[in-house]
């Protein structure tokens, strides 16, 4: 029952640790497809690297931001050394499949790294159309413009752990566009969401069940500073008395519209703090339930702790959040003293709250600090301690977290492919030559279940084979059936370390799979 303050210390360190993460998986996904289909050698050595930096990054006084200022310099240092590195190795790869696609040049080729199959994608390249749609062969895709050189596009069906390919062209007639926004309204098919004249929000009102999510009379999106001087333990604790010293922010600069298009439409919130500038773009999509809140923070302050409050309408005494391939359901009351200790507990991407029919989750792209009492869901954002580090957390920071309102619970709901969504955007290049001989549409491996998540696609260590790693998120036991795009003759069971314990019947590149509930499964695949 201490240190809940080191899920919020650091948020620098946080956020890169989860990009790691996940960047490294999708270097190792793509080096594999990219080995298997296009014969280039996988990047083995470099990877084990890269994987020790962040390893070594996750020790136990570095990730939770609970280390002297020296460490986070190197920190730092590493991490972005590993980002660039990575980087570059997964563009590589992605490149190397581009090029033996067939498709014509200049078709744009959408790499989906998740389970699921949609999602936002932004792609660089000066559009000079004037009504421009992507087009897939059978559906068109609206297009719209951030700038001179990007364009954002909302995509759907794009094959799981795979790639789609789609033609930048003209839309004959006018595209009409559902979304509405103004200064202190933001609307699609879905949502309707109200701003005060402070810049907070008044109502997130669900059109298709027609029902406030919001408590009436109070607002969401709140910043709430507290007073945080913990007893002893400076960065690594929040104490239970914190609330009672509050100042919530209400000095606002500016509202104004951003973006107003067929994908997506923003409203841009400026407010000073003291010495910090906090900077908050609200954003719908179309064909999407997720209100997006982008933050850009300019961070100053010290001994404060900043928090985003949501009080929400929901009939339930217990919150379901986000572990390491799972989840853990806690009580929201203060009936006992266990219950009472979990004033602030810890999410990965996700937590969610519902009743019988009706909920909202909270995705997140790095944060994990969160507490949920009463019906307010309040999101820590920053925590400035001052030892051992006086430095902590002043300077800039950008994060993103979404309110997502939904039917039935986060299973019915699809929490879980959203969160990847958040956190793991597809990504897209231009295809720059002629030929290839690669289908136009792709999937390395799908599973038809949506209760069991594929994690790792990789080389297996010992280079003879595809392991893959999966688990079952919701308590469920799972007959499933795996599909493999990749040359598959054989199949086993393996433990973690990818020794092999059971053979697994393999017809026509399909696995039929059974998983207790949360169970972790790791499949060794060969083609020799």
């Amino acid at each position: 029952e201490y240190h809940r303050g080191t899920y919020t210390s650091m948020a620098r360190n946080k956020k890169y640790n989860r990009r790691s993460e996940f960047l490294l998986e999708n270097t190792e996904l793509f080096s594999s497809l990219a080995g298997s289909l296009t014969g280039l050698p996988y990047p083995k050595e470099e990877l084990d690297e890269l994987w020790e930096t962040a390893l070594r990054n996750q020790f136990h006084d570095i990730v939770p931001g609970s280390s002297i200022f020296e460490v986070y310099e190197d920190s730092k240092r590493e991490y972005e050394t590993l980002l660039a590195k990575g980087g570059a190795l997964e563009k590589k790869a992605l490149k190397a499949l581009a090029d033996e696609i067939q498709a014509p040049l200049g078709a744009l080729v959408v790499f989906n790294p998740n389970s699921g199959g949609e999602g936002p994608v932004v792609f660089e390249g000066t559009c000079q159309l004037s009504n421009p749609v992507l087009w897939d062969g059978e559906r068109e895709y609206p297009v719209q413009k951030l700038s001179r050189e990007t364009c954002l596009a909302w995509l759907s069906g794009v094959p799981s752990k795979g790639y789609a390919v789609y033609t930048l062209k003209e839309r004959e007639g006018q595209t009409e566009s559902i979304l509405k926004v103004s200064k202190q309204t933001l609307e699609n098919e879905y949502l309707r969401v109200v701003l005060s004249e402070e810049g907070q929000i008044v109502s997130v009102y669900d059109k298709e069940e027609e029902r406030e999510l919001l408590k009436a009379g109070q607002r969401g999106n709140v910043l709430m500073t507290y007073e945080d001087r913990p007893h002893n333990y400076d960065a690594w604790d929040i104490n239970n008395y914190y609330k009672e010293k509050s100042w919530e922010i209400t000095d606002l600069q500016e509202i104004r519209v951003t973006e107003e298009g067929p994908v997506r439409a923003s409203v841009r919130i400026r407010r000073r703090y003291l010495d910090s500038v906090i900077e908050q773009t609200l954003s719908l999509t179309a064909g999407s339930r997720e209100l997006r809140i982008q933050n850009e923070i300019d961070w100053k302050e010290k001994k404060i702790l900043l928090k985003a409050l949501f009080p929400v309408e929901i009939h339930t005494d217990e919150a379901t959040f986000e572990i390491q391939y799972g989840n853990v359901t806690r009580k929201t009351h203060y009936n006992t003293s266990w219950d009472f200790a979990r004033f602030e507990v810890c999410m990965h991407k996700w937590m969610d709250v519902s009743e019988n029919g009706y909920g909202v989750s909270i995705l997140n792209d790095c944060k994990y600090g969160v507490s949920v009492h009463d019906g307010v869901i309040g999101v820590s954002m920053l925590k400035s301690a001052t030892y051992p580090n006086p430095a902590a957390d002043k300077e800039h920071h950008s994060f993103c977290f979404s309110i997502y309102p939904h039917k039935g619970d986060f299973r019915e709901a699809g929490t879980i492919p959203k969160a990847y969504e958040l956190n793991n955007p597809m990504e897209a290049l231009w295809k720059e030559n002629e030929g290839g001989s690669l289908p136009a549409r792709y999937s390395a491996v799908s599973v038809d279940a949506p209760n069991v998540m594929v994690e790792v696609l990789k080389e297996t260590e010992d280079g003879q084979g595809t392991a893959l790693r999966l688990y079952e998120a919701f308590n469920r036991r799972t007959r499933t059936m795996l599909s493999l795009g990749l040359p598959v003759k054989r199949a086993f069971l393996c433990s973690m370390l990818e020794e092999k314990e059971q053979e697994l019947s393999v017809e026509d590149g399909q696995i039929r799979l059974e998983l207790k509930p949360f169970e972790i499964c790791t499949v060794r695949v060969e083609k020799d």
